[in-house]
């Protein structure tokens, strides 16, 4: 739940608010473009996963700000060079648009990642979806904002005892056939009746922040630009995102940029329900 509260006095929040503001709008016009059939270029990366102008164009943007605001910390950008990555004890993780394929399905569940790590840790996330004018941010020690970026207000987290459900809200992406999925859902059924949501990209994160989902799994590998600022804004909560081996992610110390599959959770509670049904999956 979040609650209507006065702007943020921060001075990092109240310099990124209006840049991540701005590559929204960059964002929701190309959307726009693209869905009104207008040349739109699309093309495909060594992995086979498409890129398209929006992604490019938005992260040329918000690396050229970045590098204003913060000249001394470097960026890791699914769209850049991170090769020296390994070098840099705090860095920006970036996705211009995670939910590539929910933009090329003309579904409006994409988002822009931001969140900044400082020894291997998110210290600060961002989420912003364009479509909804609205970005959700905040310290990893704090709770975190909500910002209506066309109605300029500012609301801020709060823990509440929501009303008593023995439902379990599970989001899913739109993609989730793997067998595995259902005998996840299928053991938590066994208590507690289970609510499925589908829903692309981070914007899953942000679904778990409005109390719309309570556990997301994902059986497949994503990238840590995917993860890191959804973890971060979800420990800032209560919640939290581990591997499938029950261990929070950690950031640019890896060999490879990838995660493995991971279990995300709103709150202790939900925790408990989800790592016993992961225990319970067969790999």
């Amino acid at each position: 739940m979040f609650i209507t509260t006065q702007a943020p006095q921060d001075q990092q929040i109240q310099s990124l608010v209006p840049i991540l503001a701005n590559a929204s709008i960059i964002l929701l016009e190309e959307y726009q473009n693209y869905c009104a059939g207008r040349e739109f270029k699309i093309n495909e990366k060594q992995d086979h996963s498409p890129v398209t102008q929006a992604d490019l164009k938005v992260n040329q943007y918000l690396l050229e700000q970045l590098a204003i605001l913060t000249p001394d910390i470097p960026v890791i950008s699914e769209e850049s060079d991170y090769s020296q990555r390994h070098q840099w004890s705090a860095c920006w993780m970036l996705d211009p648009l995670d939910g590539t394929k929910e933009f090329i399905h003309e579904r409006d569940e994409f988002t822009i990642n931001l969140s900044l790590i400082e020894n291997n840790q998110t210290i600060f996330s961002l989420i912003a979806v364009p479509t909804e004018h609205v970005m959700y941010l905040g310290y990893l020690t704090e709770l975190p904002y909500k910002y209506s970026f066309t109605q300029k207000t500012w609301e801020r987290f709060c823990k509440f005892k929501e009303a008593e459900t023995d439902a379990i809200q599970v989001g899913l992406s739109h993609s989730s056939k793997n067998p595995k999925y259902q005998q996840y859902i299928e053991y938590i059924e066994r208590e507690n009746p289970v609510i499925r949501r589908e829903a692309g990209s981070a914007y899953k994160f942000c679904m778990m922040l409005e109390g719309e989902i309570d556990i997301y799994p994902r059986f497949h590998p994503t990238s840590e630009w995917d993860t890191s600022s959804g973890q971060g804004l979800l420990e800032s909560i209560g919640g939290g995102l581990v591997s499938l081996s029950a261990e929070p992610f950690t950031y640019n110390q890896r060999e490879t940029i990838l995660n493995d599959g991971f279990i995300a959770f709103r709150d202790k509670e939900n925790q408990e329900i989800a790592l016993e049904a992961l225990n319970n999956v067969s790999f």
